[in-house]
């Protein structure tokens, strides 16, 4: 994608949807997280459809330790992966209650040494949760960073990279939200929908191949 396009291509999905958010359901910095760590591998619906059972009876770090590992599976059994998830869940409370006062902490560092939180995770995190301009690349951000041109990588490091050099810094804080939507319902992996794509001008996609 030429230099030139990216602010059309951005000011064109900022027109479209001026305040993105993410599509997972939370009310609480903690439920983000937990919402957050469940979604690997597992779509935003089937998380949402989860945590609506299991946020009523526990939302906070302590509630889901007293909930108890064989009751948190039960709530999280429609989950792909779900007994690793939960394991991984009720590690993440005992650091949350015994090194952080039972709240999510707003570093990357500490962010990370929580189980079952990697990079994306925690970019996920810091963008939503406290605003930071990070760049949580899943397979939508990464296939569009090198389908369109805008961020050509071998790795999500590397896309992540290339994106937080390449966005302009005004649409930085909401891109992770535009490219993960218009990814999971226009430019979509099997046959992207260029024929009605609002920013299919600016896209290094070859013509040909629409």
């Amino acid at each position: 994608m030429k230099k030139e396009h990216i602010e059309l291509f951005f000011a064109t999905l900022q027109a479209a949807n001026p305040q993105p958010n993410t599509e997972l359901e939370y009310t609480s910095v903690f439920e983000l997280l937990a919402a957050v760590l469940l979604s690997a591998q597992a779509t935003d619906v089937g998380v949402n459809k989860a945590t609506r059972r299991l946020f009523p009876v526990a939302n906070t770090p302590q509630q889901i330790l007293d909930l108890g590992l064989p009751q948190l599976e039960t709530h999280l059994q429609t989950i792909g992966l779900y007994r690793s998830k939960a394991k991984h869940l009720m590690q993440t409370c005992q650091i949350l209650v015994e090194q952080h006062g039972g709240q999510v902490p707003r570093t990357r560092d500490a962010l990370e040494a929580l189980p079952g939180v990697g990079r994306k995770t925690a970019n996920v995190v810091l963008n939503v949760a406290f605003g930071e301009p990070t760049m949580a690349v899943d397979t939508h951000i990464f296939r569009l960073g090198n389908r369109t041109g805008l961020a050509p990588g071998k790795t999500p490091l590397e896309v992540e990279k290339k994106l937080m050099r390449r966005i302009p810094p005004r649409y930085l804080e909401d891109a992770h939200h535009w490219l993960i939507l218009h990814g999971r319902y226009v430019c979509q992996a099997r046959k992207p929908q260029c024929d009605r794509c609002a920013v299919a001008p600016y896209c290094g996609y070859p013509a040909k191949t629409r």
